[in-house]
């Protein structure tokens, strides 16, 4: 399968099956945002994965869709180290966490599980759940799993309504 291929199979999963995630896909898609780039190659990302279901029960119930994502073999937290901000005036944390979660949800497509981005959580009840320190930023959430259902793709704009070449022309 073509990166292209995983892309385009990729979709935010919302059902999942009650099943394990093996070891070695775990590795496989850890590996995957091991590798991703970061700012300085500072790599600042730290993932807290949540297994266990009394543990990820809790933490799905700071989410706005609890039902669904204790469902998933795991729900991945991930935080940031660091609070550099680029000279472009931009944190990398919310930037080198969003680049290596996608390369989890890639590497999760190509492995035949599915992935979604949970942005609407409770940070700091996560937080006392699992016992993350002050200094580390949550920025993200994503359930990991085996899909329950096949996915189905959101339409996208057309390459016209989002390119353009040599000054903005929107």
């Amino acid at each position: 399968m073509s990166i292209l291929d995983i892309i385009q199979k990729r979709h935010s999963c919302r059902s999942y099956q009650d099943k394990e995630i093996e070891k070695d896909k775990l590795d496989k898609i850890f590996e995957a945002a091991r590798l991703a780039p970061s700012a300085r190659n500072f790599q600042d990302w730290r993932f807290v994965v949540v297994t266990n279901k009394e543990v990820k029960s809790k933490v799905a119930e700071c989410t706005n869709r609890p039902e669904v994502f204790e469902k998933a073999g795991a729900i991945i937290v991930a935080c940031s180290n660091m609070d550099y901000v680029m000279k472009c005036g931009q944190a990398i944390g919310p930037i080198d966490i969003s680049i290596a979660l996608e390369h989890i949800s890639l590497q999760a497509t190509e492995l035949g599980l599915g992935t979604c981005w949970i942005g609407s959580f409770e940070t700091e009840k996560v937080r006392e759940i699992l016992s993350i320190p002050q200094q580390a930023a949550i920025i993200e959430l994503m359930a990991l799993g085996y899909p329950a259902e096949p996915g189905k793709q959101n339409t996208r704009l057309a390459i016209e309504e989002i390119l353009c070449f040599d000054k903005w022309e929107f």
